[in-house]
């Protein structure tokens, strides 16, 4: 069986992420919920082993923590389904302040349980989809947007577009064709609230696969197309 906690730091410390003791102990009682639930719910993959688990759902989702620092963050997670990135990321670091959006009910079950059993607070956990703006009105505000399971740029930029008034920075969580989706985009992003900022590159320790966080941020409101 492998060491969930000597692994985790392990993979932080090649990362360079800093997550308290505490914070590593929370999430080896988030992974063990996890897998104990995955028997049951769908969750993750069956075939996928511990150490997949930990580097490319624990270690990965982590990636954006650095990016989260800062009085009164609030991140949204869209279809966030077991808690990456976003949970993940709380449960590393508590002060962040968290909203959910998963539609799927046994998956909001499982969430609502990890946030119990952790004792965490400022977690909000909507059972729906984005576009529902009963559940998830415009006027929310929020410090970032990451959406870890959407492949498409372009799709979520038209998704996330009614949120940019209170100019949220977007983090895309991507792989090394990160330029070709980016490219396919272009149209959408032209015409979009939001331009690129940069991108952070980072390879995941134990595999060495590579990992880009596109960060875009709302464009001076000058150079808004016509």
């Amino acid at each position: 069986m492998v060491d969930f906690r000597q692994r985790l730091e392990t993979g932080l410390r090649i990362l360079k992420i800093d997550v308290s003791a505490d914070g590593c102990e929370r999430l080896s009682v988030y992974f063990s919920e996890l897998k104990k639930w995955s028997r049951k719910v769908n969750l993750i993959a069956k075939s996928t082993s511990d150490e997949q688990i930990i580097e490319n759902h624990f270690l990965d989702s982590l990636t954006i923590l650095p990016l989260l620092q800062g009085a009164r963050t609030h991140l949204l997670d869209i279809g966030t389904g077991a808690g990456f990135p976003a949970l993940v990321c709380k449960a590393a670091c508590p002060e962040l302040e968290v909203t959910l959006v998963e539609p799927r009910l046994k998956r909001v079950s499982f969430l609502s349980h990890v946030v119990r059993t952790l004792g965490l607070q400022n977690v909000k956990i909507l059972a729906c989809r984005v576009e529902d703006e009963e559940q998830l009105p415009a006027m929310h505000t929020f410090t970032h947007i990451t959406a870890r399971a959407l492949t498409e740029l372009g799709f979520l930029l038209q998704m996330v577009e009614r949120f940019s008034p209170s100019g949220p920075q977007l983090i895309c969580m991507k792989g090394p064709k990160w330029q070709e989706e980016l490219a396919a985009a272009a149209e959408i992003l032209a015409r979009s609230a939001y331009t690129l900022d940069h991108v952070q590159h980072c390879i995941l320790p134990f595999t060495g696969a590579e990992r880009s966080l596109l960060v875009l941020k709302i464009r001076d409101r000058k150079t808004f197309p016509a």
